[in-house]
């Protein structure tokens, strides 16, 4: 039986139309060049980086380099990038998603970061690392764009997560990672759906108030490498179990501290400025405080005992701030008409015959001792202080321009542009704290100082970083007698937070394994009968804090 003979006819017509046309066919200058390309391409070797090479522009400190070289070699790609604020981890994600693209690995990429980062991302991975990333916009082309940035907030909507959790991803990088840390929200469930051969979680604080919320976030790069977590909870709670915990951890994350980098960084020079009421704000102050007692008798549940602590630091900040939340609070019924006839309504009413707040009079004193073109940041808690200062500043002749997580990303950029190029101050909430890259600006003013002690180290970290050439100061500025001054004499005194870099907090904050350092101010401020037990509970806390810290530093020196 004679086989059956089929001819390709797609090669018989390519063949009759390259002699047709022979122009097309490759000369041996052509064919050389072809292999010389195809040389080049291959790698030859396992070890090592082939990314800086391709890079020739860009210069990486070794620290990055190892950061990379590590990740891929004995992490597999799957990686906490943890090193402090301002040492460069977006070219260190980078440096390892262009690696992996040269060897061929890596092709369809999702990277997830803050609104007011995204096009950010897209600008350096484009510019410093050839990579055509895509911005994603209204009606974004998932499965059609290989490397594609947006924001975990698009993300998450339902008509785009349903198609990004159907795409199989050769690698997902997520910036300011550690807003996964809460298992039961949607960011956290979203990002767990997403399939991803290789994965990069960034953030420069693991750690910010409890020590399970890295687990959650080992839990997303490695579901079971720590176990569930009630064990994991069980086990490492307990006193001399840190060491194992950190040869655990050391194997999922990277965390560089400046003093590991020995870089000559710019120098840091922190001022605490004390504020004093005059004797009418201190009679107000006194008053909130007294609004205590006048709920407990009411029999008002102790939780709006918090509602007074918000207060009293709220009129550390503004007026206007106390105001939107006392009114919030009464059209929500949380103050009964006894209590807003006989206590509010005249409180209010003094807060309407006080003078300018000695902080806003403060930052203006400062400003003026600096040259028109020094560029400030100033950070507070509050959105109506923010309205506040901005008003305030205008009146004084300062230009300023707000910068708050309400805005959109085209916003954002606009805010920080102005900033750069026409005006002084940059009035900023808590979004901007996180991921914007501010070196042209060396001075900081904590308006407000929050009970987190890593959002302190990511406000400085805006200008403290790779790129900044001068030393940078920071000013605390912190009312004298108040919640305030406990925060401060708690927080950057006694612990020393702001002597340099923030060195073991994360030794400190391992000691509060089952709530945060903020959950345990909360009470003792609300639940404290007197500024006796408050002081004796503040101590106590303290103490078992630096106890801790000095137990960090043994483990580090070791």
């Amino acid at each position: 039986m004679q086989p059956t003979i089929h001819i390709d006819e797609q090669w018989e017509n390519d063949f009759l139309d390259t002699i047709d046309r022979p122009t097309s066919c490759s000369t041996w200058k052509q064919y050389n060049m072809a292999i010389n390309i195809a040389k080049e391409n291959i790698i030859t070797e396992f070890e090592g980086l082939q990314a800086p090479k391709h890079l020739p522009e860009l210069t990486f400190h070794d620290y990055q380099y190892e950061v990379a070289r590590k990740t891929i070699e004995e992490m597999n790609g799957k990686a906490i990038l943890a090193d402090e604020v301002g040492l460069g981890k977006t070219i260190e994600a980078g440096l390892i998603l262009k690696e992996y693209m040269i060897r061929g690995l890596v092709k369809k990429v999702l990277i997830l970061a803050p609104p007011s980062l995204v096009s950010q991302w897209c600008m350096e991975l484009n510019k410093k690392f050839y990579i055509p990333a895509v911005e994603q916009r209204k009606n974004p082309q998932w499965e059609a764009v290989d490397v594609m940035v947006t924001s975990l907030d698009t993300a998450k909507r339902e008509r785009h997560s349903s198609i990004i959790k159907e795409i199989d991803y050769d690698m997902v990088i997520i910036d300011e990672a550690h807003k996964l840390k809460n298992k039961q929200t949607k960011n956290y469930q979203v990002v767990k759906e997403i399939k991803r051969k290789f994965c990069l979680l960034l953030t420069a604080t693991p750690v910010q108030n409890k020590l399970s919320e890295l687990f959650h976030l080992i839990s997303l790069l490695k579901p079971g490498y720590l176990g569930d977590e009630d064990s994991f909870s069980n086990t490492f709670k307990q006193k001399g179990s840190h060491e194992e915990l950190r040869e655990l951890i050391q194997k999922v994350m990277i965390r560089n501290r400046r003093h590991d980098t020995k870089m000559d960084w710019p120098k840091r020079f922190v001022k605490t400025i004390p504020i004093h009421f005059n004797d009418q704000q201190t009679s107000v102050y006194h008053k909130i405080t007294s609004l205590k007692e006048h709920l407990k008798q009411e029999s008002i549940p102790m939780q709006t005992a918090f509602l007074v602590l918000t207060l009293q630091r709220e009129f550390c900040s503004s007026r206007e701030a106390v105001y939107m939340t006392l009114k919030n609070s009464v059209e929500k019924g949380k103050i009964s008409p006894i209590i807003v006839e006989n206590q509010i309504v005249p409180l209010i009413t003094e807060l309407n015959n006080l003078p300018a707040h000695p902080k806003a009079e403060k930052v203006i004193e400062l400003i003026e001792q600096w040259d028109e073109n020094e560029k400030v940041i100033i950070f507070t808690e509050y959105r109506a202080t923010q309205l506040y200062l901005q008003w305030y500043l205008n009146q004084k002749g300062i230009r300023s321009v707000p910068f708050r997580g309400g805005f959109k990303r085209s916003k954002k950029d606009w805010m920080k542009q102005l900033f750069q190029n026409q005006v002084q101050v940059l009035i900023a909430t808590e979004a901007g704290g996180e991921g914007i890259n501010l070196q042209f600006c060396h001075r900081i003013i904590n308006y407000d100082l929050p009970w987190n002690p890593m959002r302190i180290e990511q406000r400085i970290g805006r200008i403290h970083r790779l790129g900044q050439e001068h030393d940078v100061h920071i000013y605390h500025l912190a009312v004298e007698n108040t919640i305030e001054d406990h925060i401060l004499h708690l927080l950057y005194k006694k612990i020393g937070l702001f002597e340099g870099v923030i060195g073991e907090l994360d030794h400190i904050l391992e000691k509060f394994t089952d709530s945060g350092v903020q959950e345990h101010l909360s009470s003792i401020f609300s639940k404290s009968e007197s500024k006796g037990e408050m002081k004796v509970k503040i101590d106590h806390l303290t103490s078992i804090m630096l106890d801790n810290e000095k137990e960090g530093e043994t483990h580090a020196s070791s």
